[in-house]
């Protein structure tokens, strides 16, 4: 029997499953921290760290612990139709339910007593519990002639837009260029379900990202943000 305490919890934009990207990288224009915890919030434990230009963030899928897992899954880069064998995924349902994800490292701060790894862009929903930081080292982690299976290249990206009374709700925010960035970002991977796809769809879905609930409906490869609201 193995215990695994967090060192970490990641604070992110992403405040449900929904709204997370498939991937990290995949929205650029959002960024995240992690913060350090017991025995693992001291500078010694972060040291020389910022000499690397990323890192490898292993974590809990701790909202999918209790679901279970599948010897086979669906992925959504094959229309959510076909399955495969869970090891040939990054599926969330998986038999220890451990993810990891390459980010970029912006920075280490510290706040009084509160250390900080700042980061790009994470896959991660708000306040997933962080186990293990690894630095990404290139000659070794990064391999020029390796095959991507059935996700070789970047998932195709819909077309976003806003309706007025959208941006209108936006309009005073002090960071909104971001805001409307990061949306704009997550909304082109279209979070819908895979099988969703270039059919007939007239459901109004919503993410909640930032302190904001975004609504959003598709006609095609077309995602529109109908309405923003604060919660």
């Amino acid at each position: 029997m193995f215990t695994i305490e967090p060192i970490g919890y990641i604070e992110s934009p992403y405040k449900e499953k929904f709204a997370v990207p498939r991937q990290p990288r995949l929205v650029p224009a959002a960024t995240s921290r992690l913060r350090l915890v017991g025995a693992a919030n001291c500078p010694e434990s972060v040291r020389d760290l910022d000499a690397f230009s990323h890192v490898w963030l292993l974590f809990m899928f701790d909202q999918n612990l209790q679901a279970g897992w599948k010897p086979t899954v669906r992925p959504p880069r094959l229309g959510g139709n076909e399955r495969v064998g869970v090891f040939a995924s990054r599926s969330t349902f998986r038999p220890n339910g451990i993810g990891m994800s390459a980010v970029e490292v912006k920075g280490i701060t510290k706040q009084g007593e509160q250390i900080y790894l700042e980061l790009g862009n994470v896959d991660l929903v708000d306040n997933t519990p962080i186990i293990d930081i690894k630095p990404y080292i290139p000659y070794s982690d990064s391999i020029p002639n390796a095959t991507g299976g059935y996700a070789e290249s970047e998932p195709e990206q819909s077309e976003v837009s806003f309706a007025p009374a959208a941006l209108k709700a936006i309009a005073q925010r002090p960071d909104l260029d971001t805001v409307q960035t990061v949306i704009s970002q997550v909304l082109a991977q279209d979070p819908r379900p895979a099988y969703k796809k270039n059919k007939p769809d007239e459901k109004e879905y919503a993410v909640n990202l930032f302190d904001l609930n975004v609504k959003f409906s598709a006609i095609g490869n077309l995602i529109t943000v109908t309405a923003i609201e604060s919660f």
